[in-house]
């Protein structure tokens, strides 16, 4: 398929304790728009390897990407995102970090008094979340056997990728939209409202959980298109 047959071409990232399956209502909902969409498999051991395989997937299009990250996978287009190929940023209930910031640092600052990520001690540098408190923390609007699927088909992930730091933030130089969850038990919406204002971000809300990608794909892709129409003109294409 030629580039003059596509609307875009989309790259989307997956967060922590999950992998690039998740994306598959999101897949299915683009490439019904006509998008070349592409699925990065993170192994979430360290940022700077995740931001490695990102970059590579970038390298692999050949038009302007529209570049997705959920959760943790924020992080990672936020530092893989100033790749030159790199059209647009979209946030999707994720993490925006700062210049010398990582997901340690904004996981400290959230607000104590609401609900609490139940990520399990290390062992052998690995998290994992509580499988008995996955469906209402991670996955609240997801049906009870995927909710049950995804909690016993975590990815670990590595203590240093929480700990890698920003470089150089993309959403700094480039455009960025923000699906802000507000049903959110992972990331407190407060946050992602803050973080998503900081980066001056067109800022959409929605009822869901932290899976919304997976439990609303149609409101996620939603908003991928947006952004890949907006940034989508002469000067880009």
């Amino acid at each position: 398929m030629g580039d003059d047959s596509t609307t875009g071409t989309v790259v989307l990232v997956h967060g922590g304790f999950v992998d690039g399956s998740g994306w598959r209502g999101v897949y299915d909902q683009l490439k019904k728009g006509d998008y070349n969409v592409a699925v990065v498999q993170n192994p979430t051991l360290s940022l700077a390897d995740d931001v490695a395989v990102t970059r590579r997937a970038i390298d692999a299009q050949s038009e302007p990407v529209t570049l997705v990250g959920h959760s943790y996978g924020g992080a990672v287009i936020t530092e893989a995102g100033t790749h030159p190929n790199v059209a647009a940023l979209v946030y999707i209930a994720a993490f925006m970090p700062d210049k010398g910031e990582s997901v340690n640092t904004l996981l400290g600052g959230f607000p104590t008094d609401g609900p609490q990520p139940p990520i399990l001690p290390p062992q052998d540098g690995f998290l994992f979340l509580d499988r008995e408190k996955f469906h209402s923390s991670f996955a609240g609007d997801v049906s009870d056997e995927e909710a049950a699927f995804m909690a016993d088909s975590q990815v670990p992930w590595g203590v240093d990728a929480l700990g890698g730091t920003i470089s150089e933030p993309a959403w700094r130089s480039k455009r960025s939209w923000y699906l802000v969850t507000t049903e959110d038990r992972m990331i407190p919406p407060s946050a992602q409202r803050e973080m998503s204002a900081r980066a001056g971000s067109t800022v959409v809300e929605a009822a869901g959980s932290h899976a919304i990608y997976v439990s609303q794909p149609e409101a996620v892709a939603e908003l991928i298109e947006k952004a890949a129409s907006e940034v989508r003109s002469p000067a880009t294409a």
